[in-house]
């Protein structure tokens, strides 16, 4: 029997206007969801306080085994999910492998935070005992973005769902099912009880909604650095955690003893991959003098090699952008730097929303495609005469999410890394990473600087609580 139901979703009681899940790649209905008001937020919020405290009281066994068999059922019901990743989402086969990988272990990293210690006896000068625990902060709103659904909501709501917190997911509404509505469902079938995870697809509205509601005290937002700026602002009036992951312009540095042979493959994948629509996703290539020109025509050859069509009806190696707006953006940002003198070396051209894989050559400071994130299959190439350099140009970006450095001296490179502020760092490998079981998190305008994945999910989804306990009743001078 199939998870997902699309004759089903019209019929779910919200209160906005229903919208149409589309199929980025050939522009074809695929089922219609209703988007949620901010009355519809109010009300999954209040019923989320009054569910969670029953499930945040359940012994942590009850809560880790709904976490588990959510694992489980990503596996088993991997083929339909994975065909709703293709085609809602515009992700290619592999990435949506990668991603219901990840969504498996981000549930079976979460059950392990049920059981894990809670807190610690402090030491005190007074007859008494005092420690500290871990207790669930309540309600957690998850507003997660399109460009890697699953994963990006999975992380925030598994680790909040096991550390006894209830949740109110609000996903981009153009990766509604595969980014929220799937997940309802896993839980649902994992025997996760009701009232403790709303999914709401919806838009700006509704998302300021959950940032505002006084009931939800922390909130999991992953986006642009734009739209995480009034997050913050607004949580930040209000004296409430909000965990910002946001934007980047990740930077990959190639020293001069790189081996190009190795290089270009991994160059490419940090460009490339979905398309270019990762916050890690490299773009800014920085490539020693020696070595600039060779990489340029490599590069570009790669990019000219690889096919862009319909991953769902072809093999490609990069599926659709997401929608026309994303589309005239990335194209704007290409025509506005061939214009201001970068020198088109692959790409530039789309077909509907298959934008081919672009090389840019000779950038600089001016050129729009390197100063800002692109969110598309664009990778700029720059050149640099020494390691300081390097640092210089890499740690000028107003972001901080990702670095790559290239070298045969691993030692190196680290020391060069010290050099740059950033979230995450890979030597000998591209800006675009992610583990279950890693903190996950950016500097500067990338976030600030909360982290997710690991141990870090106990800060993010825990308050903690001083208690003492005396024998008998305390007395003072008055």
């Amino acid at each position: 029997m199939p998870l997902l139901d699309p004759t089903t979703w019209q019929s779910r009681e919200l209160a906005g206007p229903a919208y149409t899940v589309t199929e980025p790649a050939t522009g074809q209905r695929l089922g219609t969801v209703g988007l949620a008001a901010a009355e519809d937020v109010a009300a999954a919020a209040v019923a989320g306080r009054t569910a969670q405290a029953d499930w945040a009281r359940a012994p942590h066994p009850v809560r880790a085994a709904v976490l588990r068999k959510a694992g489980d059922l990503f596996a088993e019901h991997a083929g339909e999910l994975r065909e709703w990743l293709v085609r809602e989402a515009g992700n290619v086969p592999g990435k949506a492998d990668f991603e219901l990988h990840v969504a498996a272990q981000e549930c079976y990293e979460a059950a392990a935070l049920a059981s894990r210690p809670a807190g610690q006896v402090l030491p005190t000068d007074a007859p008494r005992l005092s420690y500290t625990r871990r207790v669930p902060v309540g309600v957690v709103g998850v507003i997660s973005p399109f460009n890697a659904p699953l994963v990006l909501s999975i992380r925030s709501v598994a680790p909040a769902l096991a550390l006894g917190n209830a949740v109110v997911l609000k996903p981009d509404p153009r990766t509604a099912v595969c980014g929220g509505l799937a997940l309802a469902e896993v839980f649902a079938e994992a025997g996760l009880p009701g009232g403790l995870l709303h999914v709401l697809p919806g838009g700006p509205r509704a998302g300021q909604a959950l940032v505002a509601d006084p009931r939800v005290p922390v909130i999991s937002f992953t986006g642009s650095t734009g739209a995480g700026r009034a997050v913050g602002e607004t949580a930040g009036r209000l004296l409430k955690r909000a965990h910002l992951e946001l934007g980047g312009n990740s930077a990959l540095i190639v020293l001069e003893d790189a081996d190009l042979d190795a290089v270009i493959s991994t160059a490419a994948w940090g460009s490339f991959f979905h398309q270019g629509q990762i916050c890690m996703t490299t773009g800014r290539h920085l490539v020693h003098a020696s070595l600039y020109e060779e990489y340029v025509d490599r590069l570009a050859a790669k990019a000219d090699a690889l096919t862009v069509g319909d991953p769902y009806r072809e093999p490609v190696h990069l599926g659709p952008l997401i929608d026309r707006t994303q589309l005239t953006k990335v194209h704007a940002l290409v025509e506005a730097s061939t214009a201001g003198g970068a020198r088109l070396a692959a790409g530039g051209t789309h077909d509907r929303l298959f934008y081919r894989p672009t090389v840019l050559a000779d950038t600089d400071d001016l050129t729009p495609a390197y100063t800002e994130e692109v969110f598309g299959p664009v990778a700029p190439v720059r050149s640099f005469a020494t390691a300081d350099e390097a640092a210089a140009l890499a740690a000028a970006s107003p972001y901080g999410l990702s670095l790559g450095i290239v070298t045969r001296d691993p030692g190196r490179g680290l020391d060069l890394a010290e050099h740059i502020p950033t979230g995450i760092v890979h030597v000998n490998d591209q800006t675009v990473n992610d583990e279950a079981v890693a903190p996950f998190g950016g500097v500067a305008a990338s976030g600030t600087g909360a982290r997710f994945g690991g141990d870090s999910n106990l800060e993010a989804f825990t308050d903690v609580r001083w208690t003492t306990v005396r024998a008998d009743v305390a007395r003072y001078p008055f």
